[in-house]
């Protein structure tokens, strides 16, 4: 259920878009929607839902609500097979996540109890976007704090232009991608130092910080956790056999990324035009 007093905002901007912001799991959720042939009641359902979908992940994942499932679980008062099937989709993407990053986005690591947080707003996010998708509407964005889903064109023969925000002045961005699906950035800058180094036993921020690119949004969320824990070092692990592509920002400002990490408009290699940038 969409809370009644819930401030959410929608507008229809100069080039056909709608925009809706949800506030929702601790930050502000942005839904942009191209309607295409769709009739404008159609669309509010399908904004609705994709709502729905987002404050149900809250309900269910909150590591915050105390008596959400995910809470219980971590108790010890709850079995998964007893919670929401949610749950044990999540955590099985987890599993995949995990193995994917070489160990070093691991929930079951994390003190106090199983926490897949790092892959559960892009989770979220997907199911959103996918709602929309299921609409028929021409294209969306569904962006939740930096973990951004994208399918269509905002523009016909244009695609999606997703700044990388700069980690050490937010008003400002380092980096432009065009995501064919999926973008998922992580970074200590926001939040403070909350990432697990699953290894060491211990926060950690090896990079200041990670952005991935690939087909699945959660998957890339978690990714991108686990390489602000690991740096480079994570960076290795993942390797090409993913499917994802990553770019690092270290604390010293320099770039580095799998040679398939495009930015609009430049060659595979990201050290260039982002070392331009930083001149």
């Amino acid at each position: 259920m969409i809370p009644p007093s819930s401030p959410a905002v929608a507008e229809e901007d100069g080039g056909g878009l709608i925009r809706r912001a949800e506030p929702v799991m601790g930050t502000v959720v942005s839904l942009h929607v191209r309607p295409g042939p769709v009739s404008p009641s159609d669309v509010s359902l399908a904004l609705a839902e994709a709502r729905g979908r987002l404050h149900r992940a809250d309900a269910v994942f909150s590591t915050w609500k105390e008596h959400s499932p995910l809470s219980r679980l971590r108790r010890g008062e709850m079995a998964l097979s007893d919670g929401p099937p949610e749950m044990g989709e999540v955590l099985e993407l987890c599993a995949r996540a995990r193995d994917l990053s070489g160990g070093w986005f691991d929930p079951w690591a994390a003190p106090g109890g199983v926490d897949p947080t790092g892959l559960v707003k892009g989770w979220a996010a997907a199911r959103a976007l996918a709602a929309l998708c299921d609409s028929g509407v021409a294209a969306a964005m569904v962006n939740a704090g930096g973990d951004v889903g994208v399918f269509g064109h905002p523009q016909p023969g244009h695609p999606w232009r997703i700044g990388i925000q700069n980690p050490f002045d937010r008003s400002t961005i380092v980096a432009v991608v065009e995501p064919e699906a999926a973008l998922a950035t992580s970074g200590c800058y926001e939040r403070g130092l909350h990432i697990y180094d699953p290894f060491r036993k211990e926060p950690a921020a090896a990079v200041a910080s990670a952005s991935v690119t690939g087909p699945d949004l959660a998957l890339a969320d978690a990714l991108a956790t686990g390489l602000v824990a690991g740096g480079e070092e994570a960076l290795r692990a993942l390797g090409d056999r993913s499917g994802y592509e990553a770019l690092l920002i270290g604390h010293d400002g320099q770039a580095v990324g799998t040679p398939g990490f495009r930015l609009a408009g430049s060659s595979p290699d990201p050290a260039g035009p982002l070392d331009r940038h930083g001149d």
